[in-house]
């Protein structure tokens, strides 16, 4: 796979210019980072920097035997037609990646004419969101998925990915990311690709999030995917892959539709939104927010349709959590393992995954 990166306006000041709002990684740090992340993914990777808007189009109008594009147009995202018409006459799947939280700034900062060009948009998750998007791509080109709508708000979709063969199951997978806007299903994708080679049907499902998501809208929306994927694909076992604050949601669902749910699978999962909220660190104000707008305080499992995989080492949502539940629920500590890696099939962890779904989704 070959993917171009093109970085606009006012980027090769990265690490001087306002460091407080994109970081102190320099251009050509970022540059090697992404060179690195693609060498790890088997991407090679072609990037160019430029503070003119005329030669970003004629860099996409010669992307020649290029699989997908990468670009940060810098205010450039706000002002040019051009570029976003380049990307459409060229076909290329496209990711627009901004550094800062543009939903956050001004308020001319939230509009993108590139947007409707791209097939996705990352936004404040700094430097780490040019990772996301590469692995977006690769995942686009994996599997085909259909984006289908289960409800009326705007992030009431999911990618349904089929297997090639007869499923076995469906697999409803549900993202992480404390509540936040910024982070969006795109972070459980390499799991459904993952378990739709296993043979499941996976329904990887987007939810209303920031002020859209206070309690219990996203709760609900969660709910709403898994009645919606059984009516869509009746008959089939049902279970639910949750990560960190999806852990929490898909806990809190496969509650409300037991009879519906053969496993709920919790990948270091928020079960105590009180510890969280008292703990002062990352998630707190959210874990807070949940609480005022009336969460329950904490989730309680299915006895004997639950596990719960949790790294030893998680510094965002510590381990207790998952062990904290013991009585008629599987637990199990992975050493030496934090937070993220629960996203990789590739780690030590994700067998103990697909062999518990393996036994319940029959």
């Amino acid at each position: 796979m070959r993917v171009l990166v093109l970085n606009g306006p006012n980027l090769n000041l990265l690490g001087t210019r306002e460091p407080e709002v994109y970081g102190d990684t320099t251009l050509k740090d970022l540059e090697q980072l992404v060179v690195g992340w693609g060498a790890a993914m088997g991407i090679e990777m072609t990037l160019t920097q430029s503070n003119h808007e005329g030669e970003l189009v004629e860099a996409i109008h010669q992307a020649d035997g290029v699989d997908g594009l990468i670009i940060n147009p810098g205010a450039l995202t706000h002002t040019s037609r051009s570029i976003g018409d380049a990307i459409s006459s060229v076909g290329l799947p496209a990711v627009e990646v901004h550094i800062s939280n543009i939903k956050q700034r001004e308020p001319w900062r939230a509009t993108s004419l590139v947007a409707p060009s791209c097939v996705k948009t990352i936004f404040g998750r700094g430097t780490r969101g040019y990772q996301d998007a590469l692995r977006h791509l690769q995942n686009r080109a994996a599997t085909p998925f259909d984006t289908v709508r289960y409800g009326p708000h705007r992030d009431n979709v999911g990618d349904i990915r089929r297997p090639v063969d007869e499923a076995s199951g469906v697999v409803v997978l549900v993202h992480g990311g404390l509540w936040r806007q910024e982070y969006e299903r795109d972070g459980t994708e390499t799991l459904a690709v993952d378990l739709t080679g296993h043979g499941y049907v996976t329904w990887n499902i987007e939810y209303r999030r920031g002020e859209d998501g206070v309690w219990p809208g996203s709760a609900h929306d969660v709910v709403s995917a898994v009645d919606f994927i059984v009516r869509e694909i009746p008959g089939m076992p049902v279970g639910i892959v949750g990560h960190s604050a999806g852990g929490h949601l898909g806990l809190w669902a496969a509650t409300r539709r037991e009879d519906t749910v053969g496993l709920v699978v919790g990948l270091a999962p928020i079960t105590d939104l009180s510890a969280m909220a008292g703990s002062g660190t990352v998630g707190s104000l959210e874990a807070q927010g949940l609480l005022d707008s009336g969460a329950p305080p904490t989730v309680e499992p299915i006895a004997g349709k639950t596990l719960l995989v949790h790294g030893e080492e998680d510094e965002i949502v510590p381990v207790s959590h998952s062990t904290r539940l013991t009585t008629g629920t599987r637990v199990e500590v992975v050493p030496g393992m934090g937070h993220f890696p629960m996203l990789d099939p590739n780690r030590e962890h994700w067998p103990l995954v697909v062999v518990g779904l393996g036994k319940a989704l029959v």
